[in-house]
């Protein structure tokens, strides 16, 4: 069998067999890496509730963002957030309706937060036209934190005006990081907020899906080399570069809250528990069936 595959078969052609055999081994170990690093997934294709979760699976709904601790199982009754179905990034999805309640997940066990050494990614997708379907001001489509959305807090966020909608992304630690002086907001320069927004254009539209993915590394560490990067649609657009990363948690009043101000479509959320690389992000991106493939 060999000699006579030998004989038939260009050598040509048995060496791009072989180099596709290692590429598909190394991208499944890769996979498999990503799958191991996955604490969270909420497809919401299958219900509300995570499809996979290392804490509480429930999607839960609060009357307002202020108050997340009175938060309930499952939908809102009077149909705030509704089940999109077939409309999905890769099957169901969220629908924003209106911007009267808060959707959320609790952030203990399905984030790996850490007091010292700590690392993440989290991965979502959006389908919205920001200048059409948005109110006038901020809208946050994702914010996690125990506090306020300027104390150990992340964001993604649109700030819509008279002319622009520009995106960007927020990661402020405990104020006594960033603001140690207590200083007033207007006094400060763009460089001492830890935040950073996404040169224009930006890929968001009505009828289109948008992937959003960020990492942070070398988070409390009591040195000022934590870094965080933005990802649209697999390609990196911007970071927040090296400060003192240090978030305080009360992981019982931690809430991973979606739809803040929102009004659209909203996939696919899923959390790991280390920075992706750029290329895990590229391969995150590409999955053919989304995150559900991970762990499976």
């Amino acid at each position: 069998m060999r000699s006579l595959l030998s004989r038939r078969t260009p050598r040509s052609s048995l060496l791009l067999v072989g180099l596709l055999w290692i590429a598909s081994l190394g991208l499944a170990a890769d996979l498999s890496e990503m799958a191991r690093a996955l604490t969270f997934h909420a497809s919401f294709d299958h219900g509300v509730d995570a499809d996979f979760a290392r804490g509480d699976r429930r999607f839960l709904h609060a009357p307002s963002h202020d108050k997340r601790a009175e938060s309930k199982p499952g939908l809102p009754p009077e149909g705030e957030v509704r089940m999109a179905e077939g409309v999905g990034r890769f099957g169901n999805a969220l629908r924003f309706v209106k911007t009267s309640t808060l959707a959320c997940f609790r952030a203990s066990g399905n984030m790996a937060y850490r007091k010292t050494g700590w690392n993440g990614t989290v991965s979502f997708w959006l389908s919205v036209d920001p200048g059409a379907d948005l109110a006038m001001g901020f809208c946050d489509p994702l914010q996690i934190t125990s506090k306020a959305w300027n104390d150990a807090a992340f964001f993604v966020e649109f700030e819509k005006k008279t002319n622009e909608v520009p995106f960007r992304i927020g990661v402020y630690p405990d104020p006594a990081a960033w603001n140690p002086r207590n200083r007033k907001w207007e006094e400060m320069s763009p460089a001492e907020k830890p935040h950073v927004t996404v040169p224009e254009p930006t890929p968001f539209a009505r009828g289109r899906w948008t992937h959003v993915v960020f990492t942070f590394e070398h988070f409390n560490t009591g040195r000022p080399d934590g870094v965080v990067t933005l990802y649209l649609d697999g390609r990196r657009v911007a970071q927040i570069p090296a400060r003192q990363q240090t978030f305080t948690w009360d992981l019982d009043k931690t809430y991973i809250m979606m739809g803040i101000g929102y009004l659209g479509l909203w996939d696919e959320l899923a959390i790991f528990n280390r920075a992706l690389t750029a290329e895990e992000v590229g391969r995150l991106h590409a999955l053919p069936t989304g995150v559900a493939s991970l762990h499976r």
